[in-house]
């Protein structure tokens, strides 16, 4: 069916019925509005939404496999317009509006204007009833011509109801914004210009017709009335048709150009229809691609025409040559890592020794036989003895290990070992690290319906890991009375920072000093001895500047100050650093001689220096070793003699820190003023070594007390819930709420809803930032935080993965990161199971010399961070000295 006229003409914009005429779509968006050169397109609309669910108002598809082009969606229950669209790079965009309320039964007028289609900055404007919402800098594919052929493009409309409905859906070409907004009623106030440009998907057209039309009339006849058809007439003899008045030669045939008498040979290669590298041959007529680069699969392409040339080109695929029985010709049991066009061979898998001239052997790094199971690594420990590591995706006691879908610690099936990490995972596919069973019914809290078998499934009760029928809560905050611990006090968070089982909103001692909340200057931190230098109120031990008053915890240092006072960027101000001119973030001090571990020649104090004490931390001034070992019998096994032996001492060399643990953590809120969102609610579960954050929230960390200087942090990153796609992630090197590092995930591209102080875009894939804040926490911060690159005085990206490849919903991801401060490496890797899916390589920053550890979020609910374990370690790489000599030869 063509459509010959626009439904209605006002001035010089062109209106289109869709309700009535949608089958002038096609016409439109297949070359309609390109032959028009048009650059201003609007989407009109009115319609009717009481339903609170999701709901699409319109979307224009491919019938053909159902793909979409543009998508216009409204989520009435948290008041969001979303509309998803095709871009001109083949992938979908997301640009999502908040505060858009909607579905109340009430008529609503929404306009999209998309502009910039021939000339200008390609965008798209979301009016809603005769207000602008927000512009956008992206104009959809479906807007630069869409696909040829029948059955490409359709329109499909939300489906009539008692309650919900479409009453009306134009589609307006012209250049007036102001005569397209009185077709709603509208009367734009100053500042409200729809003048404003904006981008969207292609919603409009060409009439076929009126285009064949305009050809016909430029079209040229050859005719001759004394002549007829004979050789040499046209291009070729069977071009040439006989006539009343002469003849006529017919177009050209596919492949040439010119008028039927002379044709000449169009040159496709022109359009790049082979893949890059490969030659073009140009032909008369048409062109051919050769065969693929070595390193790809793929056929060869041959057509003809300037129009085959564009729409089709030559698919080559990476062959993986890794895949193959050899491994790709690298020596078994290693690594072998496919390229684009190419492979190379890598180190031996854990669990082997050797290289790709030796070949790999199961042998462990002290050359004795390897007892480990083969999805685990040999470990060497301190005192030469040998442990068993399961690798990433896999789970047991190392000499026995199964798969670990979740990566958890425990595997998907009982093994035949007596260990706790043996026996099968209660919840084979959210990670658990800590096993918990309130209800003891074989079956995981975490995805346990009823957690706690009272018959009141969890979401519904007020307390879900305690069997609470009644479902009393004489507060009526969150937490019923049964596991409420201010039980007539409102207190959602139930924070109880000194863990007595009182909450802080109802113990009159938060921090269980023995000082009173009124008369304690540091009420969540203990601080017997009440110090305050600066006599600000704030004492010492929770003062963010000790030394200079600030009782209002507000940092507002100038440069001159940090020049002074912070030089070395371990987070400790050199007036009260234990070693002001070394490195020592973690400011160790083991005979608590006010000395730090890093400068002092005798870190035990037992008169025998560093270099030749054999108990370095120990006091052994006999510095017996019975078996010669080069270890004394003092610290033998126990190097820092803290009472956790070094094998699962996380710092085997730092008696304060022994075991992973967060249940001890500060919460830091990064858009404190910012009303966009709530803060975020952490659970802390498996003795410190499991986070929860639930809420949908504005952005903010938890992290732990313990400052590290060279570390090894790694855990398993989950998200568990199909809603939203927006940040989660790790910190590391936190010095204060200004300082920082932050490795951040997002799962798909959307900009910020907030577009003040400044408009910022988030890109898909994982991120490494250091956050170095002139303003701190605040709108400056939290708009820096989100956009995917640099922001002058806030924030500097030092990596992103190239994949651009989000999150998955409801999937497993192992990191393991390695700071090394003293000489700035930084490297992170990510799993999904067992496979390594990203890499940041080396990447040298010395913004902050060590530090503190945590977990990020932002605007993500429902994140768990599992299965978390850091580690004491200042050895340095050796991929370092490799990357070190490579720049520096370079």
């Amino acid at each position: 069916v063509l459509c010959l006229k626009p439904k209605l003409e006002m001035g010089s914009d062109s209106i289109y019925d869709l309700l009535v005429s949608a089958e002038c779509l096609p016409d439109l968006l297949q070359g309609g509005l390109k032959a028009k050169n048009v650059n201003d397109v609007f989407i009109l609309t009115t319609f009717h939404l009481q339903s609170q669910a999701p709901t699409r108002a319109f979307r224009i598809y491919n019938p053909t496999d159902n793909s979409d082009y543009f998508d216009f969606n409204m989520n009435g229950k948290i008041n969001k317009v979303t509309l998803r669209y095709l871009k001109s790079n083949g992938k979908m965009g997301t640009a999502s509006f908040l505060n858009v309320p909607l579905a109340d039964g009430h008529p609503h007028n929404v306009m999209l204007h998309f502009s910039g289609l021939t000339h200008g900055t390609p965008s798209m404007a979301l009016y809603v009833d005769c207000r602008l919402v927000q512009i956008v800098q992206d104009l959809p594919a479906a807007f630069k011509t869409l696909p040829s052929g029948p059955n490409k493009v359709a329109l499909k409309i939300m489906p009539t109801t008692a309650q919900d409905i479409v009453s009306d859906l134009k589609l307006v070409l012209g250049e007036s914004v102001e005569n397209v907004a009185e077709l709603q009623d509208c009367t734009l106030q100053h500042g409200e210009s729809l003048g404003e440009s904006l981008y969207l998907v292609p919603l409009v057209a060409d009439v076929l017709t009126e285009a064949f039309c305009e050809y016909l009339d430029g079209a040229k006849e050859k005719t001759d009335t004394a002549a007829k058809c004979g050789p040499g007439v046209c291009f070729q003899q069977s071009m040439c048709i006989e006539t009343e008045r002469g003849f006529q030669c017919a177009p050209c045939p596919e492949g040439y150009t010119g008028d039927g008498v002379h044709c000449a040979d169009v040159n496709e290669c022109q359009f790049n229809p082979c893949f890059p590298g490969v030659r073009c041959i140009n032909t008369a007529p048409g062109f051919r691609c050769q065969s693929c680069p070595r390193g790809y699969s793929g056929a060869e392409l041959q057509g003809v025409g300037l129009t085959f040339a564009k729409t089709h080109k030559q698919v080559c695929n990476d062959i993986d040559e890794c895949q193959g029985l050899d491994n790709g010709g690298c020596t078994p049991n290693s690594y072998c890592h496919n390229t684009v066009g190419s492979f190379r061979c890598g180190d031996c898998k854990p669990g082997y020794t050797g290289d790709q001239i030796r070949g790999c052997s199961r042998q462990c790094g002290n050359g004795q036989t390897n007892p480990c199971d083969v999805n685990a690594e040999c470990v060497v420990e301190r005192d030469g003895s040998i442990s068993c590591v399961c690798n990433i995706g896999w789970a047991g006691n190392g000499y026995v290990c199964g798969k670990d879908t979740d990566i958890d610690a425990h595997p998907d099936r009982t093994l035949q070992c007596q260990d706790a990490n043996c026996k099968k995972d209660n919840c084979m596919f959210v990670p658990n690290s800590g096993q918990e069973d309130a209800d003891n019914d074989g079956i995981g809290d975490t995805c346990d319906e009823d957690a706690d078998s009272d018959g009141i499934l969890n979401e519904k009760d007020n307390c879900w890991l305690v069997k609470n029928v009644d479902q009393k809560n004489s507060d009526g905050d969150l937490n019923g009375d049964a596991c409420d611990n201010c039980i007539n006090v409102d207190n959602s968070d139930q924070r109880d920072t000194d863990n007595d089982g009182l909450g802080d909103a109802c113990d009159d001692d938060m921090d269980g000093d023995g000082l009173k909340n009124i008369l304690d200057n540091c009420q969540r931190v203990p601080n017997t001895d009440q110090l305050d230098k600066d006599n600000d109120g704030v004492g010492d031990a929770c003062d963010s500047c000790p030394e200079v008053p600030n009782p209002n915890q507000v940092q507002h240092f100038t440069l001159h100050y940090i020049t002074l006072h912070y030089i070395k960027f371990d987070g400790h101000q050199n007036t009260k650093d234990n070693c002001p001119t070394i490195i020592n973030s973690s400011q160790l001090d083991t005979d608590k001689d006010g000395l730090g571990d890093e400068c002092d020649d005798d870190d035990d104090n037992d008169g025998i220096l560093d270099e030749q004490d054999n108990c370095r931390l120990v006091p052994n001034k006999d510095q017996a070793d019975e078996n010669n070992d080069g270890v004394g019998d003092a610290c033998t096994g126990d190097f820092d003699l803290d009472h956790v032996i070094d094998r699962i001492d996380t710092c085997p060399e730092n008696a304060e820190v022994t075991l992973t643990d967060f249940r001890a953590y500060q919460t830091v809120v990064l858009d404190p003023e910012g009303e966009a969102q709530i803060d975020p609610n952490w659970v802390v579960l498996n003795q410190g070594m499991e986070i929860i954050q639930t809420m949908n929230s504005d952005p903010g960390l938890a992290v732990g007390y313990t400052a590290f200087s060279g570390v090894d942090f790694e855990g398993t990153f989950h998200v568990n819930t199909v809603t939203d796609d927006d940040y989660a992630g790790f910190i590391f090197g936190y010095q204060d709420s200004s300082s920082f590092y932050v490795v951040m995930w997002k799962q798909t591209e959307q900009t910020y809803w907030q577009a003040v102080p400044f408009r910022a875009v988030a890109e898909p894939g994982i991120q490494l930032k250091a956050v170095k804040s002139k303003t701190g926490p605040g709108e400056f911060l939290r708009n820096s935080l989100w956009h995917t690159g640099d922001t002058k005085e806030q924030v500097r990206l030092l990596w992103k993965d190239p994949r651009n490849v989000g999150w998955k919903d409801k999937v497993s991801y192992r990191w393991n990161l390695q700071h090394r401060p003293q000489v700035g490496y930084i490297r992170v890797r990510f799993y999904e199971g067992t496979s390594l899916v990203a890499d940041s390589g080396v990447v040298i920053d010395t913004s902050m010399r060590g530090g503190r550890l945590g977990v990020f979020c932002f605007s993500q609910e429902n994140i768990i961070w599992s299965n978390l374990r850091y580690r004491c370690n200042d050895t340095i790489p050796e991929d370092y000295e490799e990357y070190r000599a490579q720049h520096l030869s370079s």
